[in-house]
């Protein structure tokens, strides 16, 4: 087809579901866009691990324009630009640095942080649903350590050392599992001044149970595995407000931290969409028919985190992760390059889920089965890594996980910040 016969698709977000809409729509009928506020790809699964000194952020983000040269993505372009408007009336998508007319709109920027009304609590805690928050919280974490072994007054001492974990989901576990880890086995060996016994590591839920949206057993075997790590795990709590270096809870208990890290909830990324009355959900989701469409508005589909699609089974949407994202962005490539009455509905097809609660501690669950221990941490690296874009970042996470595994150290527990100057305005330009 003539270039200039194709129709333009603008696809927001180079995640999982962005990613997957770009790499199998038929690029003899599309020029395809793609845009995202960084120019790279990243694997939220492990942002824990980059948080807790466990893999470098290189080793788990992908450039995207490295992406676009692969064969499948060919006649596909990057741009690069954090987009501050999208008029459905004019067909455009304006970010930062441009103006992009289009004649079909994919939404995919995923989720972020949701703090639930709580005031000034996003100035205050630390999050993990980015690179640069994982750096940040990293950073943090061993600056906390380096200050407390040199700190004298026992109450400051205390304050530093007490990192509280709020959310008990997935990722909630998975960080808390691996602070539990670097108290039980890193503080003795490159913090001697500081006994282990000191730091303290809280995981609170709100909920009776951990990873709710898995089996009762995977919930209670994660419960068990914290315990293992030395990991203060208190059910029931709701978390009231944070401020002072005083974390307070529903009850009136309160626990004097510096370090809260915040898994709690996520709500869908805020884009400011003008020319229609259709607006997302409190959950910041558009809501969506059986092909992805969004209700309301033409020529706009929304896939993944972003997106709220009702099936049987799934009253309240199908679940936020990523095998969801990209089922839906394939079928939605797929439909794209069929006439209207051959398009088929999407189906979503469950593979399981599971977490990861420290070495040789996992759970999974499949169906009717449930896995847990090493045979489920053996099941979740193997996916992990299949999951990865790029051979090099696949091998280096295999070896930064079987060099950890070995030896119980990391060269990456580095205190690196951006200098201040020349300063710049990333966040306001």
């Amino acid at each position: 087809m003539n270039p200039a016969q194709k129709k333009r698709l603008v696809i927001i977000g180079g995640g999982f579901g962005g990613l997957s809409v770009a790499r199998y729509v038929d690029k003899s009928l599309y020029e395809v866009i793609l845009v995202d506020r960084n120019n790279y790809h990243s694997f939220p699964p492990l942002f824990y691990q980059v948080a807790s000194s466990g893999l470098e952020p290189a080793s788990i983000s992908f450039p995207l324009r490295r992406e676009m040269r692969g064969r499948r993505y060919r006649g596909v372009s990057f741009h690069f630009g954090e987009v501050v408007a999208v008029d459905v009336a004019a067909c455009t998508v304006r970010t930062k640095f441009e103006t992009i007319p289009y004649d079909i709109l994919v939404l995919a920027a995923g989720t972020t942080n949701n703090f639930f009304g709580i005031p000034g609590l996003e100035k205050r805690v630390f999050t993990l649903k980015s690179t640069p928050e994982a750096i940040r919280c990293r950073n943090e974490v061993l600056e906390r350590l380096e200050r407390a072994s040199l700190c004298r007054n026992d109450r400051l001492r205390r304050r530093m050392l007490t990192f509280v974990v709020v959310g008990g989901g997935p990722t909630g576990v998975e960080i808390a599992g691996a602070l539990g880890e670097m108290k039980r086995f890193v503080l003795k060996r490159e913090y001697p001044s500081i006994n282990p016994e000191e730091m303290k590591v809280i995981l609170v839920e709100g909920s009776e149970r951990l990873l709710g949206a898995m089996s009762a057993k995977s919930g209670a075997d994660a419960l068990e595995a914290l315990g293992q790590l030395m990991v203060d795990v208190r059910l029931g709590w709701r978390m009231e407000r944070y401020s002072d270096h005083v974390l307070t809870f529903a009850d009136g208990t309160s626990v004097e931290t510096e370090t809260v890290i915040w898994t709690a909830g996520i709500t869908g990324v805020p884009l400011p969409v003008v020319g229609t009355g259709v607006k997302p959900d409190r959950a910041g989701r558009w809501k969506v028919d059986a092909f992805n469409r969004v209700e309301g508005i033409d020529d706009v589909y929304a896939i993944g985190d972003i997106a709220f699609q009702e099936a049987d089974g799934y009253p309240r949407g199908l679940p936020q992760v990523a095998p969801v994202a990209m089922q839906q962005a394939r079928e939605l490539a797929r439909n794209l390059g069929r006439d209207s009455g051959r398009r088929k509905p999407f189906k979503y097809r469950d593979k399981g889920s599971m977490a990861t609660i420290g070495r040789n501690r996992a759970v999974v669950d499949i169906g009717r089965f449930h896995l847990r221990g090493r045979l489920a941490w053996l099941v979740w690296m193997c996916v992990h890594l299949v999951s990865l874009l790029g051979m090099r970042n696949r091998t280096v996470v295999f070896i930064n996980w079987m060099w950890g595994y070995f030896t119980f150290s990391s060269g990456l527990r580095l205190l690196m910040r951006p200098d201040r100057y020349p300063l710049r305005s990333y966040w306001d330009e």
